[in-house]
C-alpha cells in the first residue's frame, strides 16, 4: 500500500469555552520538513510535538499548526491595565516634549498598541493539554486516511502505466524475426553493391556475431521483473516511494537499451511509448512518501 506525500488533516476539540483546532497539511519534499506553529501558551511542548509528527508524516513539506478560539465570553481577554497605564503616560511626555497635538481619541490610540489585551491564564492543565493531544491525534488520523486514499489514486494510475508497457514489451516479440532478417538482407545488400568477393563462411560469423550483439533478450527479462517488482513494491506496508524511484530509474535503463538495440522502425517507436509511459510514472513517484 502506497501513500502520498501530499495530505491534508484537521480535528477541533473544545475545553472550557475554548475552541482548539488543530490542521496538519503537506507537500512534496524529499526529506521531512516540519513547520510548527503554535500558541505561546504551549510552546514548552513544541520538541514532544515535533518528535511526534516525525514519527508519523516520515516525510513531507509539512505545516502543523494550533489555534485557540474562544466561545464563549467568560475566557475572553482583558485589558492590561498596566500597560495601558505605561504607554499613555509615555504618549504624553513624548507629545510634550516635541510639541505635537495630543491623540483626540486616546481610547482609540492606545487599544491599538501591542500588548493591550491579556488572556486569563498564561498556563495550562494537564487536562487542557490532554483536550489538546488528543484533538493532534484526531487530526493525525484524518491526515493519514487522506494520504492512504491518494495513495490508492495513485496506485491505480501506475498499475495502468505498467501494463501499457507490458503490453508494448509484448509488441515487441512480433518484430524480433522480422529484425533479424532485415538486417541480414541490409548488410547482404550492401557487400553485392560493392563488388566485391568475401568469405561467405566469414561473413557468417561475423553476421551471427553482430546479431547476438544486438539480441534484446536479457533487456526484455530485465524489465518484465522490474515491472513485477515495482507492483510488489506498491503492496508493501513501509514507506516506499524512494525505493520506487529507483526501480524505475532500472526501468529506463532497459528500455533506453532496447531503443538502442532495436535497429527497426516499428520497434524504436514501441520503445517511444514504453519512455513516455515510464515518464509519467517517474512524474507521479515523486508524490509517493
Amino acid at each position: 500500500m502506497i501513500k502520498s506525500m501530499t495530505g491534508y488533516g484537521k480535528a477541533v476539540g473544545e475545553y472550557e469555552g475554548r475552541k482548539i483546532t488543530v490542521e496538519i497539511k503537506s507537500l512534496n519534499s524529499k526529506q521531512l520538513d516540519l513547520l510548527t506553529r503554535m500558541p505561546v501558551v504551549y510552546r514548552e511542548k513544541e520538541m514532544a510535538v515535533r518528535n511526534e509528527l516525525s514519527q508519523s508524516v516520515e516525510r513531507g513539506k509539512v505545516e502543523f499548526s494550533v489555534s485557540i478560539d474562544n466561545v464563549g465570553t467568560e475566557k475572553s481577554q482583558k485589558l492590561n491595565v498596566s500597560v495601558i497605564e505605561t504607554y499613555y503616560t509615555q504618549l504624553r511626555e513624548v507629545a510634550e516634549n516635541l510639541g505635537i497635538p495630543q491623540p483626540s481619541d486616546w481610547f482609540a490610540t492606545l487599544l491599538r498598541v501591542p500588548d493591550v489585551f491579556k488572556s486569563d491564564s498564561q498556563e495550562f492543565s494537564e487536562e487542557e493539554w490532554s483536550v489538546v493531544s488528543s484533538t493532534m491525534t484526531l487530526a493525525l488520523d484524518a491526515f493519514n486516511e487522506f494520504r492512504i486514499q491518494e495513495g490508492e489514486a495513485l496506485a491505480k494510475i501506475f498499475q495502468q502505466k505498467l501494463d501499457n508497457i507490458a503490453s508494448l514489451l509484448a509488441q515487441v516479440e512480433c518484430y524480433e524475426k522480422e529484425r533479424v532478417e532485415k538486417i541480414k538482407n541490409r548488410l547482404h545488400e550492401s557487400l553485392e553493391s560493392l563488388s566485391v568477393d568475401y568469405n561467405k563462411d566469414r561473413f557468417e560469423q561475423e553476421l551471427i556475431f553482430y546479431i547476438e550483439k544486438l539480441d534484446i533478450s536479457e533487456e526484455k527479462v530485465r524489465l518484465k521483473n522490474h515491472l513485477k517488482y515495482f507492483a510488489e513494491t506498491m503492496q508493501q506496508n513501509t514507506s516506499n516511494g524512494k525505493k520506487l524511484g529507483f526501480i524505475a530509474q532500472e526501468m529506463g535503463r532497459e528500455i533506453n537499451t532496447l531503443g538502442s538495440k532495436s535497429n527497426h522502425a516499428e520497434m524504436q517507436i514501441l520503445v517511444v511509448k514504453m519512455k513516455d509511459e515510464l515518464e509519467q510514472i517517474k512524474e507521479q513517484v515523486l508524490n509517493v512518501l
